[in-house]
């Protein structure tokens, strides 16, 4: 892992001051499960949700990567959840006797479409993820609460390749969901080795206006190679498609949620790394979300130069 220089951690800290400042809400984590078809029968699954202290924004589905769980990412989703989302973050088998896996060893693209169907019907409250989320209200006794209509997918490694697959898919098949679909964010993406779920899904989602970015880590083994990231830049026809974090770790989107395999396998996250993709996670979600331009985190802003500045970041572009 390479470390800055001196000059180059004072511009760091620079711009870390330079962030766009925001109030952070309270947030409330309940852990409950959540119905997803598997073949011929039904899988409850782990769920946690995020509440924030107010009413939410908008919701964000939080997945986690490969052989990992919603544990993993409960650092990133409260994250999200102190900026005004509710985050869900379910569990996705590794191995599944039918296929039913989040990454695909087989064809998964079945299941795959199964939890898309939680997010087409979510307008629905008697529906899967409508009950998921009223036993987590219920917990937390917030009978308030509804289920924001509007929303924004976010996944690490494997899991980034499933959202991107359920958002087409969503885009696809559930019209009325679709709308309310605001963003895609991407972090250190991997593809399956077998079949081509992330090249299909990133085809599709260039055709319309959905922004879809990517913060990704250094070429490594837990990425294949940084297979996800070249398949954003590849498949994607846009100028800006996010950034890849020089330093590093495939761990840094679980943060302080990650745990000594996933440090052992695939590095340690640094605080400095952690805070920039969650500076820029958080921060297009909630641009996406809003329908507004946070200047500071994109190109030619004072955050993101000040981050290049520092060495720490390189602008990704898309295909041309």
């Amino acid at each position: 892992m390479r470390l800055p220089s001196l000059v180059g951690a004072a511009a760091l800290a620079a711009a870390a001051l330079a962030a766009p400042a925001h109030a952070d809400v309270a947030v409330t984590r309940v852990t409950t499960t959540v119905d997803i078809r598997c073949s011929f029968t039904t899988l409850s699954q782990s769920a946690d949700w995020f509440l924030p202290a107010g009413a939410p924004k908008g919701l964000v589905w939080v997945q986690h990567g490969f052989a990992r769980a919603n544990d993993h990412v409960r650092d990133l989703a409260a994250k999200f959840a102190a900026r005004g989302f509710v985050a869900f973050a379910p569990t996705l088998p590794t191995a599944n006797l039918f296929g039913c896996t989040l990454q695909n060893i087989g064809d998964n693209t079945g299941f795959l479409g199964n939890v898309a169907d939680l997010f087409g019907k979510a307008a629905d409250p008697s529906d899967k993820l409508g009950r998921s989320f009223a036993k987590a209200r219920s917990a937390a006794g917030r009978p308030e609460l509804s289920l924001p209509t509007n929303l924004v997918f976010a996944g690490h490694s494997a899991g980034g390749e499933a959202v991107a697959y359920v958002a087409n898919r969503v885009r696809t098949a559930y019209p009325a969901a679709w709308t309310g679909l605001r963003g895609v964010v991407l972090l250190d993406p991997v593809k399956s080795f077998i079949g081509s779920n992330t090249d299909t899904a990133l085809a599709g989602l260039d055709t319309i206006a959905l922004p879809v970015r990517t913060v990704s880590g250094p070429d490594g083994i837990c990425n294949n190679s940084g297979s996800g990231t070249d398949a954003v830049q590849a498949k994607l026809h846009r100028p800006f498609v996010g950034v890849r974090i020089l330093g590093g770790a495939h761990t840094d989107a679980e943060g302080a949620s990650t745990d000594a395999v996933g440090t052992l396998a695939c590095g340690t996250p640094q605080a400095a790394n952690i805070a920039i993709l969650q500076t820029l996670a958080v921060g297009w979600a909630v641009d996406d979300l809003t329908g507004t331009h946070t200047a500071s985190y994109y190109p030619g802003g004072a955050y993101y130069s000040g981050q290049l500045s520092a060495g720490t970041i390189e602008t990704l572009a898309g295909a041309s």
